[in-house]
């Protein structure tokens, strides 16, 4: 299979999800359908670890890729829409924001996002995520920008020897069937979301989520984003339902930056 290379260009809101996965993404979707087993029955037992836990190893997304149907999160229509991080700022971090635009969004140079773009953070920018888990460290995998996480769960502390990242210094334990993954020490030159999604943050970024694999073919994520020198209070993320995909693992998606800084250029200079 001819490899692929992701290219970030300005663009507004969604419209650049479209254009950076739909046009390659649907066909290694295809072709991963194609060439592997079909997922198993939600009736079937749920996979358990050595230890007990249930094992969360698996290739995550919602169901279809971005562009396609039932691609991205489960989403649940109706009702009042819950509290955005960006509708929690502190009055000088909105003021900030609008100061912000398309061009000034850190993917453009192939830099992750803290949080995840749909939602999801094992996605990051995209709508695809691995789990590799074993009794001492659980692996997060993200396709796009070749991406990674390793979740100690045997009961350490956070470490103080490591400078800011850009994904922050996670670590991991079990309550019952649930893992809890606590991630701080991020840097402060990333966004929430990507695609032209203003969602500056500090350094101060707190992030608690919790994983639990309901049946074989459901992990049901719930986070809350904290950032005190940025918000006036917790963000709740909406609980997002991901399915375990019809292939069994992930396909190096690059990220360049040549054209990106051309296409920033231009979007900077004034219109004739």
């Amino acid at each position: 299979m001819k490899r692929i290379e992701l290219r970030s260009i300005p663009v507004i809101g969604a419209l650049l999800a479209l254009l950076w996965f739909a046009p390659n993404g649907a066909h290694v979707a295809m072709a991963q359908e194609a060439a592997a087993p079909t997922t198993p029955a939600a009736s079937a037992p749920i996979p358990r670890l050595s230890d007990g836990h249930p094992d969360l190893s698996g290739v995550w997304w919602g169901g279809g890729d971005i562009g396609a149907r039932g691609g991205g999160a489960l989403r649940r229509p109706g009702g009042t829409p819950p509290p955005s991080f960006t509708s929690l700022y502190q009055p000088w971090a909105a003021q900030k924001a609008a100061s912000l635009s398309d061009k000034d969004d850190p993917t453009l140079k192939c830099a992750p996002v803290a949080f995840g773009t749909l939602g999801v953070r094992l996605w990051s920018v995209g709508a695809v995520g691995q789990i590799v888990a074993t009794p001492k460290t659980v692996v997060l995998l993200t396709e796009t920008f070749r991406d990674f996480q390793l979740v100690p769960t045997d009961g350490r502390a956070h470490r103080d020897d490591q400078p800011p990242t850009y994904r922050g210094d996670a670590v991991g334990h079990w309550e019952g069937d649930t893992f809890v993954v606590d991630v701080t020490n991020f840097t402060d030159d990333t966004w929430i979301y990507a695609e032209g999604r203003v969602s500056l943050h500090s350094d101060a970024l707190h992030i608690v989520e919790r994983y639990r694999r309901v049946d074989a073919n459901t992990l049901e994520i719930e986070a809350t984003v904290e950032d005190p020198k940025v918000l006036t209070g917790p963000w709740t993320v909406p609980k997002q339902s991901l399915k375990l995909a019809p292939f069994d693992t992930l396909l190096s998606l690059n990220c360049a930056t040549d054209e990106t800084e051309a296409q920033i250029q231009s979007a900077s200079q004034p219109k004739k």
